[in-house]
Parts: C-alpha cells; sequence; structure tokens
C-alpha cells in the first residue's frame, strides 16, 4: 500500500513528535529534573507519555487508511491533541505559567475525538465487509 503525498506528509509529523516525545523525555530524566520541582517534573512526564502514544497512533491510523475510513482524521485528531495537551504540559512545566493548564482538557478531547473516529472506522468497515 502507498500513502498519498498527504499521508506522507503526516506520517513525517507523526514520526518527527515521537523524536521529540524521546528527546524530551530524555532532558526531563537527565536536565529537567534538577530545575523543577517533581510535581512539575510529572507534568513533563505525562507529556511524554501522552506524546509518544499519540504519535504512535497517529502513524498507526495512516497505515490502516487503506482499510479504515477517515484514518487521516484520526491522526490529525491525535496531533492536535499532543499540541494541546503534551504543548500545555511541557509549557506550563517550563514556566509555571498555571492557565495553560485550562488548554490541557481540550487536547485531551482531541485524544478522544481520534480514538472514536478510529471506533466508527472499524466499525464501518466491519459491516462494509459483512455485507
Amino acid at each position: 500500500m502507498l500513502l498519498t503525498p498527504t499521508q506522507s506528509k503526516w506520517g513525517a509529523w507523526c514520526a518527527a513528535q515521537a523524536l521529540l516525545a524521546v528527546g524530551a523525555g530524555a532532558f526531563g530524566a537527565h536536565g529537567l529534573k534538577h530545575m523543577v520541582e517533581p510535581t512539575h517534573l510529572a507534568w513533563w512526564q505525562t507529556a511524554c507519555q501522552y506524546l509518544m502514544y499519540h504519535s504512535l497512533a497517529g502513524l498507526l491510523a495512516l497505515l490502516l487508511c487503506a482499510v479504515i475510513p477517515r484514518g487521516l482524521d484520526a491522526t490529525r485528531l491525535f496531533t492536535g491533541g499532543n499540541v494541546l495537551f503534551a504543548g500545555s504540559l511541557m509549557a506550563m512545566t517550563l514556566t509555571d505559567v498555571r492557565w495553560l493548564g485550562a488548554i490541557t482538557p481540550i487536547g485531551g478531547i482531541l485524544y478522544l475525538a481520534g480514538w472514536l473516529v478510529l471506533i466508527i472506522g472499524f466499525i464501518k468497515a466491519a459491516n462494509k465487509a459483512s455485507n
């Protein structure tokens, strides 16, 4: 299966997000732990985990585009979730600007929407295959 140019670009973005998750995780474990409070470090760790999970989920959704309708939509939702959820937690860790925490749940909603799009896509694919 070949990806379309658009799907390939989104795949590169997802891979870049995974790269960022690894680099940021290492930075948190080795550099940041001496610079911020434990609570702030926990925010960073959560951001890195969700960033990686949803970078991989976006890649998987792209690979499933041939089988599941709207896989690219799920990838876009996961990327938006990464920007808002992980991005706000990381920014809050580095700046201690607490109002950024109000943005975090919006990213979480985008993550949930991405998973819902995949669920619906699988159900549609199953219904189409059984008919």
